[in-house]
């Protein structure tokens, strides 16, 4: 998106601001525990309540996105702005539903395949969304761009009429003879809505953990906001945007999650944030030199490459973070305020992104973006010398101080 705004003339200030668009990421944990728990009249008899929660989010989910794709920012900027905002809502609602699958389907020794997996298919939807719909939008339009990520919902859709239902969830669908429905939707808000929050801030430096879940890649966030309106004016076109940025570097990607994971592997979980993080920090510089070097394709291979390779590092050793810190009690609620955290600097903090650049220019900006890492770091360092991390028995490294 941020490239079709570039594109129809719309300023950094407004680009830069369009980020509090995902702002339902950040939010979702206010209507995670709906949907974790409440069955959907029609569909669960027929699907289970996770599958049938999945199947109707990713059918709205396709028609906003051909409702985004049929307004035009040059003239009714609000109406793609609102259209964004429906996509927005619907996609981080679905990651609430299949973090819940994740986990319920899989065995608790086979949750990091899960979560790498997650990665990898992450990453996979964003070279089909970022070079594909940059491919789609330079020969049919950006009509036609987006009617095509919405047919590539189609696949969701099929996937989850493939799949079984998990076993946790239909034994949550089992009637409690005997209680009342008042007595029973007390105990359902108390288990769903209370005790995961309440676990959260029993732990020891609760607090601290929670600013370093949103402030770990402030630094990332703040320059990737405006990586996009950022290349524009470099003079880089779409095609070579597509080839560089959203192949080549979703490559790189990962390659940095893979490597992420063998760092945390073989160092632990806080020593992998603390390395990733410092790399992913450094990274930034590669924006700057970048500016000065202007239109050069072999300055933007090597920034895409070290970028997105320190970056995707920094993604799997946080992801691994905030899987440790979920309580298994609670998880898909749990890790659905967490990420919703740690969404935070890209759909809040990092809205000022557009400002910063317009004032400060591309060099000056990038360089803030690199300094806005620290705090996270310094405050992560605070943990691992006062608070070791106490990971899952199963874990082979107990402890990671």
């Amino acid at each position: 998106m941020g490239i079709w705004l570039a594109e129809s003339g719309v300023s950094l200030r407004a680009i830069g601001f369009a980020a509090l668009i995902g702002l339902s990421y950040t939010l979702k944990f206010l209507w995670a525990p709906i949907v974790d728990r409440v069955p959907l009249p029609w569909l669960t008899p027929r699907l289970g309540r996770r599958r049938g929660w999945a199947l109707l989010i990713q059918v709205l989910l396709a028609l906003a996105i051909v409702a985004v794709g049929q307004t035009d920012p040059t003239t009714a900027l609000w109406w793609t702005v609102l259209a964004a905002v429906a996509v927005a809502f619907l996609s981080a609602t679905q990651d609430i539903v299949i973090d819940a699958i994740r986990i319920e389907l899989l065995a608790p020794e086979q949750q990091g395949m899960g979560a790498a997996a997650t990665q990898w298919g992450y990453r996979g939807g964003m070279l089909a969304s970022g070079a594909g719909a940059l491919y789609a939008a330079a020969f049919g339009g950006w009509g036609v761009a987006f009617a095509v990520m919405a047919a590539l919902m189609s696949i969701g859709m099929a996937s989850v009429l493939m799949m079984q239902e998990p076993a946790a969830s239909r034994r949550a669908l089992a009637p409690m003879p005997g209680v009342t429905a008042v007595d029973r939707a007390r105990a359902w808000f108390a288990m769903a809505v209370i005790a995961p929050f309440a676990d959260i801030m029993r732990r020891e430096a609760w607090l601290l953990i929670l600013v370093v879940v949103v402030l770990y890649k402030f630094g990332d966030a703040l320059a990737g906001v405006m990586t996009s309106p950022f290349y524009i004016q470099m003079g880089f076109s779409k095609i070579e945007i597509a080839n560089v940025s959203k192949v080549f570097g979703v490559v790189a990607t990962l390659a940095g999650v893979a490597a992420g994971g063998a760092l945390v592997f073989r160092v632990g979980i806080y020593r992998g944030l603390m390395v990733a993080g410092v790399l992913q920090m450094l990274s930034n510089l590669m924006y700057v030199a970048l500016a000065v070097a202007g239109h050069d394709i072999a300055m933007l291979t090597a920034t895409i490459g070290v970028e997105n390779f320190c970056g995707g590092m920094g993604s799997a050793a946080f992801v691994a973070y905030l899987s440790v810190l979920c309580n298994a009690r609670f998880t898909a609620t749990q890790y659905a305020l967490l990420s919703a955290l740690a969404a935070v600097p890209q759909r809040v903090l990092s809205a000022s992104g557009g400002v910063l650049a317009e004032a400060l220019g591309w060099v000056p900006f990038f360089l803030l973006s690199t300094l806005a890492a620290l705090p996270g770091l310094l405050l992560l360092l605070v943990l691992m010398r006062r608070f070791p991390l106490t990971q899952p028995a199963s874990a082979r490294n107990a402890t990671d101080r």
